[in-house]
């Protein structure tokens, strides 16, 4: 059989880039809630901005919590052949009533009293950086322990900007030129500091798949309609899709 689907639902059943702001931003009025699909004919650029070493990744379709014990989604993503702007989402985790904004590089986001200001917006991700020195030290601090424990305990492993810890998930992968296999059979792959990937579907007639991202019980990346050539990156860490076969979605790593 060349084609078959598993449920997308995976990863949401196991828990897991016009300006705009959440509360007294001044931006646009919040959108209708969009697809978190990723357009299979996106016309680019793949990215706008620059990412500060410090900014923290919210990737495309999944959610990254935030000090405040709130967080923000990338929930839809609009690119022109020039530009881009990226839709997205007050909340951690997709629930009903929650509002969206369309947003732009340079556009401050405030989300529960806390600012961001965005900084780079990809087809896989958007880069926001904090504009307090207070957010910034709480995103950057040092966890308790680099080990995994499953569930919100991994909060300080999965959404973080502390270098030890993102040298340690990139650690788990496969080496920069190397391949990471993903068994589209409905399996579960996990790795050393809590994420976990799945493949959510396979066509190998289209040439399309969907690889879903869980880490700390939050879906923190839902890549849909990926093709060989996509980039998508995984705990700060970028692959290119280089092959989708009947049985398998491979990744070679493309960062150090």
């Amino acid at each position: 059989m060349s084609r078959y689907r598993v449920a997308g639902s995976v990863l949401a059943l196991l828990a897991l880039a016009g300006c705009g702001s959440s509360s007294g931003g001044g931006g646009e009025e919040p959108t209708t809630a969009p697809a978190t699909t990723q357009a299979a004919r996106d016309k680019g650029p793949v990215c706008v901005g620059e990412a500060p070493a410090d900014g923290l990744h919210v990737l495309r379709g999944g959610g990254f919590r935030l000090p405040g014990d709130t967080g923000v989604q990338y929930a839809d993503a609009q690119a022109d052949g020039t530009t881009r702007t990226a839709t997205l989402r007050e909340g951690a985790r997709h629930e009903s009533g929650q509002r969206e904004w369309k947003v732009k590089t340079g556009a401050e986001v405030t989300v529960s009293g806390h600012a961001y200001t965005v900084r780079q917006i990809c087809s896989y991700r958007v880069v926001l950086e904090p504009q307090s020195a207070e957010d910034k030290a709480a995103l950057a601090a040092a966890p308790t322990s680099m080990e995994s424990a499953g569930g919100p305990a991994d909060d300080p492993l999965c959404f973080t900007t502390n270098r030890d810890v993102l040298t340690a998930a990139a650690d788990g992968f496969p080496a920069k030129g190397e391949t990471l296999a993903l068994v589209g059979n409905g399996g579960v792959q996990r790795f050393p500091t809590g994420l976990s990937l799945t493949v959510s579907y396979l066509d190998a007639d289209a040439g399309t798949a969907g690889v879903a991202a869980n880490c700390a019980a939050v879906p923190v990346a839902t890549y849909e309609d990926v093709r060989v050539g996509d980039p998508v990156e995984f705990a700060g860490v970028l692959f290119e899709v280089s092959q989708i076969t009947e049985r398998a979605v491979r990744l070679t790593r493309t960062s150090a």
